[in-house]
């Protein structure tokens, strides 16, 4: 079994800066694909960040600029730093990997996704 556990959201004033961690644990035996999604009240989830086991990374272009990206892969974790939050920024942010499990076998990777931690960005 694999969990996805995410910390860090929270309720901030506009302007103000997050930092979410995410940490995947059990049976992985690689992790390729780690990135963020959000999604608020009555709109699709979306991806915010995305970065790969080599470190480059994709942002959508809302969060360019703003927000950073990163991982350690010895501990399967994966930050998002936020910064000049703005209450668009709003939602519950989702920790989401994809990996092998157990073994390395092309094309039998899976995807987990975190529990989502809520982030409110007040203006």
């Amino acid at each position: 079994q694999v969990l996805l556990v995410e910390s860090g959201g929270g309720l901030v004033q506009a302007g103000g800066f997050l930092r979410l961690s995410c940490a995947a644990s059990g049976n992985i035996y690689s992790i390729n694909t780690m990135a963020w999604y959000r999604q608020a009240p009555g709109k699709q989830r979306e991806l915010v960040a995305s970065i790969t086991f080599r470190g480059s990374t994709n942002y959508a272009d809302s969060v360019k600029g703003r927000f950073t990206i990163s991982r350690d892969n010895a501990r399967s974790t994966v930050l998002l730093q936020m910064n000049s939050l703005k209450p668009e920024d709003s939602g519950v942010y989702y920790c989401n990997a994809d990996l092998y499990v157990g073994s390395y076998l092309p094309g039998d990777e899976h995807i987990y996704w975190g529990q989502g931690t809520q982030v409110t960005v007040s203006s």
